[in-house]
């Protein structure tokens, strides 16, 4: 017979797993066609340019003459007023600041910071949409208008909703749709009310923690009972 604990630890080994083994902004197996065009000629001006990374694809829309217009994290922008700072290639930490203080500029850089040594992906996205992408042309414009400090969200204004926006002439983001699909498909699954409201538990009355500490456990239940 099996202990209602045991099925417990099971489940969140398997939420555990699940986003350990999530990548973020990726891309399914079918449609893994990742070619490496680092030769700037083979690109044209209004290209759709995208670069796989660990746990999320980065896109631009090509300018022509070697440069990228992208959608980036940055804080820089809200703090300085400095051309020259703010031209550099973002670093990691400004990235990330800028993602937390939800700022961000559309910047243009040269293919190969843009790719910062990653493979470049090139107009993958139009077999996703039913309508035909907008002319190059015209794409390139859109990204050219749009260059300068603009608000940032990981989940509702990010560097896809650009890039779709100015080839396709909607801002969608099918790394969002995934996320959500993940975050829903463990809020639905009623048993993970049971592993948060059991760590909560477990918490005060095992490790003798007060119940104000462990508030978020519970308000984490309350909310995933709700939603389920």
């Amino acid at each position: 017979m099996k202990s209602p604990l045991l099925d417990l630890l099971l489940l969140f080994l398997d939420k555990i797993s699940l986003l350990a083994n999530f990548k973020l902004f990726s891309m399914s197996e079918d449609d893994e066609r990742t070619v490496d065009h680092r030769d700037v000629s083979y690109f044209k001006r209004g290209d759709l340019l995208e670069v796989p990374r660990t746990l999320f694809v980065h896109y631009g829309i090509y300018l022509g003459n070697n440069k990228v217009a992208h959608l980036m994290p940055d804080i820089l922008p809200a703090l300085s007023d400095s051309t020259s700072f703010i031209e550099k290639v973002v670093t990691n930490k400004r990235l990330i600041m800028g993602v937390l203080a939800k700022v961000a500029s559309i910047r243009v850089d040269n293919v190969q910071d843009f790719a910062y040594g990653g493979s470049i992906i090139v107009n993958h996205m139009d077999s996703s949409f039913k309508t035909s992408p907008l002319p190059n042309e015209e794409v390139a414009q859109r990204a050219e208008k749009l260059v300068g400090a603009t608000s940032y969200s990981l989940l509702w204004d990010n560097c896809e909703h650009f890039v779709t926006y100015c080839r396709y002439g909607v801002p969608v983001s099918f790394q969002t749709e995934k996320f959500c699909n993940t975050v829903k498909r463990i809020i639905r699954d009623q048993r993970s009310v049971f592993v948060s409201a059991s760590s909560g538990l477990v918490l005060i009355l095992c490790l003798g923690l007060e119940p104000s500490t462990t508030l978020p456990s519970l308000l984490i239940t309350f909310i995933l009972w709700m939603a389920s």
